[in-house]
């Protein structure tokens, strides 16, 4: 991939665009020094096949530049248009879309759900502006498993890439803070007797929970517990549905204020 030469930062701009002040390393692409598990997703020899699609340049050019400094992910295609878009998508085959869902004037949430419909394994990250509930909620419905705000600095692309790929998400810490504030730690759970949903929970599934709230992914929940990944996923599927809730993450919440865990 020919390196994009890094654009001048102006007073007022953008903090994200701190990322691309710097040139990229001379050894971009170059093997990673923190020790990475086998069972994970995302190997030298097999890296995490990401795909962008955003109107903004400046935003597409900050994102590759992290990335292709790390050989556990490669970008294999960029689009700047809903239209070349849907091409990208239709010929290009990848694991993860990191997208903004403002493309085409707010189509972007239709493309998560077609893409989503046409492969359920791919991973979408939202990467956008807009931070307000409304939007994260509807991205999360229509299949993201991540969502990333353009001005946050404490995000990692590379990190949250690798995140989605091995079973779990990727949020802004501001958009977490700013949705447990306005709703509280019980926002996501129905009214009802805590003693039943224990009940409900069986002793694999707390087990399952309990491992996914120390921050375990799905293959090493797998690993532990000797059992398929796509045992665990089963698993989360169901608690889920017995507390009432979407992702991981809320179950963990749900779980915790109930004294699940």
């Amino acid at each position: 991939m020919t390196s994009l030469p890094p654009a001048p930062l102006t007073r007022g701009a953008p903090q994200w665009l701190a990322r691309i002040d710097k040139p990229p390393r001379e050894d971009a692409g170059a093997a990673f020094t923190t020790p990475w598990p086998t069972f994970l997703a995302g190997q030298v020899e097999r890296p995490i096949r990401v795909v962008l699609i955003d109107e903004d340049e400046s935003a597409r050019r900050a994102v590759v530049h992290e990335l292709v400094t790390d050989s556990r992910v490669r970008v294999v295609g960029e689009a700047a248009s809903m239209r070349e878009a849907k091409r990208l998508l239709a010929q290009q085959a990848f694991d993860v879309l990191i997208l903004d869902v403002r493309l085409g004037g707010g189509k972007g949430f239709d493309l998560i759900a077609s893409t989503k419909r046409h492969d359920s394994s791919a991973e979408i990250i939202v990467h956008s502006t807009l931070d307000d509930e409304a939007h994260v909620r509807r991205a999360f419905a229509h299949g993201a498993s991540g969502y990333l705000v353009k001005n946050s600095w404490f995000q990692n692309f590379t990190q949250a890439v690798l995140q989605v790929v091995n079973g779990g998400a990727a949020v802004s810490p501001n958009v977490v803070r700013h949705m447990l504030i306005r709703q509280g730690p019980c926002a996501f759970v129905s009214s009802g007797d805590n003693s039943a949903i224990r009940r409900a929970l069986s002793a694999r599934e707390r087990e399952v929970l309990q491992l996914v709230a120390r921050g375990h992914v799905t293959q090493d929940i797998a690993r532990q517990l000797s059992i398929s990944a796509q045992t665990v996923c089963a698993h989360m599927k169901n608690i889920c549905h017995k507390l009432h809730t979407r992702t991981r993450a809320q179950a963990v919440t749900v779980a915790t204020s109930q004294g699940l865990l």
